[in-house]
């Protein structure tokens, strides 16, 4: 009724590989499938560490400088001004006043004096003299007159008494400092009733009232002229 034994068994064996066959199918398209699924995951991860290092960044600008306003980007680009004109205000300072160094107060943008014959010791500038206040306000001017495009120093500058305030040696140090940037080829002007400031500038402009809202201007030097305004 169902044949010889031989025959069934054959049949049975035929069976038994067409099952493995499709399972082998199977299995290798599952394989295929991980794989692929394996290479998409490997390229997702590297797009998410791209896109964490780029949150970083921008995560490190907006705690820098990132406000509604933007003034916390405005102090920041205070802040880096600050640092700059402090380190060419101490170039100047330690030629005017080697005994003083700027330093900024802190993480604000006030300024503390560090006073070097004192084991550093900090302190505000309001605890200057004058003739010391004066000496680092014209550090200041001088390092500020470098902070143009080309870092140079400004071709005209202009400064307006302060003078009398200096004791003789500090009034030396300062004539020497603008009799310097004078022979740079710089413009150099000071505005000054010290008699000794008047002896140490050859060319000098005088002013004289004459009465009736008249003043006499003389220009005194190599090239002197007058004129009646």
């Amino acid at each position: 009724m169902f044949g010889s034994p031989r025959k069934w068994c054959q049949v049975t064996l035929d069976a038994q590989q067409r099952l493995q066959t499709e399972r082998t199918g199977e299995i290798g398209g599952q394989l295929a499938a991980d794989a692929a699924s394996r290479a998409a995951l490997n390229g997702l991860e590297a797009e998410i560490s791209t896109a964490k290092a780029t949150l970083e960044v921008w995560q490190a600008v907006n705690m820098a400088v990132g406000s509604k306003n933007g003034d916390r980007f405005a102090r920041l680009a205070q802040s880096i001004t600050l640092d700059v004109l402090l380190d060419r205000a101490n170039h100047h300072l330690r030629d005017l006043k080697p005994r003083y160094r700027l330093k900024r107060a802190g993480t604000e943008l006030a300024l503390n004096i560090v006073d070097q014959d004192m084991g550093d010791e900090e302190r505000s500038t309001r605890s200057l003299s004058g003739g010391e206040r004066f000496l680092v306000s014209l550090s200041l001017a001088l390092a500020l007159s470098r902070m143009g495009g080309t870092g140079g120093l400004a071709a005209t500058l202009f400064i307006d008494e302060g003078f009398g305030s200096l004791d003789a040696e500090s009034l030396d140090l300062a004539i020497d400092a603008l009799e310097a940037l004078q022979s740079q080829g710089r413009t150099v002007g000071v505005i000054s009733h010290v008699d000794a400031m008047k002896e140490r500038i050859p060319v000098q402009i005088r002013v004289k009232r004459q009465g009736g809202g008249r003043s006499n201007i003389a220009v005194e030097g190599p090239e002197a002229v007058s004129m009646l305004l």
